[in-house]
Order: structure tokens, then C-alpha cells, then sequence
């Protein structure tokens, strides 16, 4: 299962979103792997009820990164300028 740090909150504590269950969860930012930031891909665990921080995802992480570069660089080379007269 897969995870996404979405954001840290209050400097001490992270959320993370996992879509496959449609959850979002608060985890102490201890509980982080090393060299985890926000936009982060996570390989999480659910045992018992709980939900656990494996490690980072770098694959998914860089893809994702890639596919959000491709989307930007998409958007910049559109026509600029605005469709109403001025």
C-alpha cells in the first residue's frame, strides 16, 4: 500500500493520504522514514488497525514528480494572453 505526505503540521506532526483507502492519517513526524518531505510517496503497512511508515517510495516519488513537471511545462506553452479584448 502506498501513501502521499501531503503536508506537516505544527512542525511535529505529518499527514498522509492513502487513496487506495481513502483515508487520511496523522503520524508524529518521528515516525517519518530519513529524507522524507512533503510530496513523498510512502510504502505504508496496515496491521491491526493501525497504519505504518515502511519507506520511501522513490520510484513513485520521481514519477510522480516527472508527471507533475511534464503537466507544468504543458501548461507554460499555451497561448498566453487573455481571450477578451481589452
Amino acid at each position: 500500500m502506498k501513501g502521499y505526505l501531503d503536508r506537516v503540521e505544527d512542525n511535529d506532526m505529518a499527514v498522509i493520504l492513502i487513496e487506495e483507502e481513502n483515508q487520511e492519517i496523522v503520524v508524529p513526524i518521528e515516525e517519518l522514514p530519513d529524507g522524507s518531505k512533503e510530496k513523498t510517496w510512502l510504502h505504508m503497512e496496515h496491521v491491526q488497525g493501525l497504519y505504518k511508515v515502511i519507506s520511501i517510495d522513490h520510484e513513485t516519488t520521481a514519477e510522480k514528480a516527472q508527471e507533475t513537471s511534464a503537466l507544468m511545462e504543458k501548461l507554460r506553452k499555451r497561448k498566453k494572453g487573455s481571450k477578451f479584448k481589452k
